[in-house]
């Protein structure tokens, strides 16, 4: 398949706002990387994380690609930033998931859209999901804060938050957009305190993290309008 296909392909069901606010976002991060002159590793991994999330909300399993270049580049912003439970969650976690995403998406494709077949779990899995992700949150705190993270708190539940997740991703659950809200938030505060009080070159990613959060309420709504109609 050529690439003009492939793009042809993957850009289908795309609303013309989508793409236009793409546009916007992508070129924002671009300019303040010139002015600001941002950290290489945070522009690669703003833009491959927002492709990431919109093509992941669209049900697409080329979502993949650009989730694991974008995690090789966080480790490196982690581990430079002593972000260790971010660092150990995308190595050691996320890049592991991603590819079983691919797998596992495979087996639940529509025929004709090639998009994924969108899920809700039952009240009993939210309850075990909602309690296996209060005690993980508690227990991941106080390991950071041992090991001297810069935030524990904030770190500690971004951390098992984004295991949780990553495994409602793999699964297709609508429910993994409530999680991304608040990972996606409490992580936009992380790295925007980071950038202001400790003068670290990463403002593509808090712009990153804004967007995501933004996202994630807006592919729980299309994702709830899909699951109603089926």
């Amino acid at each position: 398949m050529k690439i003009t296909e492939f793009i042809k392909k993957e850009l289908q069901g795309w609303k013309n706002f989508e793409i236009i606010g793409l546009f916007i976002v992508f070129s924002i991060i671009l300019i303040n990387a010139v002015i600001l002159k941002d950290n290489p590793a945070a522009i690669i991994n703003a833009i491959c994380g927002i492709l990431y999330t919109i093509i992941a909300g669209k049900g697409k399993i080329s979502c993949y690609f650009f989730g694991l270049l974008g995690s090789s580049c966080y480790i490196f912003l982690s581990f430079k930033n002593a972000l260790w439970g971010n660092m150990l969650l995308y190595l050691c976690y996320y890049i592991p998931m991603q590819i079983l995403g691919i797998f596992k998406w495979k087996q639940h494709l529509k025929k004709e859209s090639k998009e994924i077949v969108k899920i809700k779990l039952n009240i009993k899995e939210q309850i075990i999901i909602s309690i296996i992700g209060l005690i993980g949150c508690i227990i991941t705190i106080f390991i950071l804060h041992h090991f001297n993270d810069k935030s524990p708190i904030i770190d500690g539940i971004t951390t098992f938050l984004s295991i949780l997740g990553m495994y409602l991703t793999v699964r297709r659950a609508i429910e993994q957009w409530l999680v991304w809200m608040i990972v996606n938030g409490l992580s936009f505060i992380m790295w925007l305190d980071l950038v202001i009080f400790s003068s670290i070159k990463a403002y593509s990613t808090v712009l990153m993290w804004g967007v995501y959060f933004i996202l994630a309420i807006y592919f729980y709504t299309e994702w709830k309008k899909e699951i109603k109609i089926t």
